[in-house]
């Protein structure tokens, strides 16, 4: 499947996730340092979005049970979550965010 455009990289603000719909995956973009990363957008301990929660040194919380997951890597860092969460390709096109769903 082709690059989907998934937001403006100007719509995106440092720190703060983005949640958007690419077909029927529920993806955050998050901006940490100047580059934009996705992620799968429910966390796998239980059913919350983790473009709810807190984000901080390259890691978003969730907002049910505070479990943690790494931003670039998907790696869960934290009880009670067990499970890492998807993490997908991005490309920044000028403007445009492309992700590899």
């Amino acid at each position: 499947m082709p690059l989907q455009f998934a937001a403006n990289l100007s719509d995106m603000i440092e720190d703060e996730p983005l949640p958007v719909t690419l077909g029927d995956e529920k993806i955050a973009l998050y901006l940490l340092d100047g580059e934009v990363y996705a992620t799968h957008n429910v966390c796998t301990h239980q059913y919350a979005l983790l473009s709810d929660g807190y984000v901080e040194d390259g890691c978003v919380e969730c907002p049910l049970h505070q479990g943690k997951f790494d931003i670039r890597t998907g790696a869960a860092m934290c009880s009670p979550v067990t499970q890492p969460i998807r993490v997908f390709t991005v490309q920044v096109d000028g403007n445009a965010i492309l992700v590899d769903i």
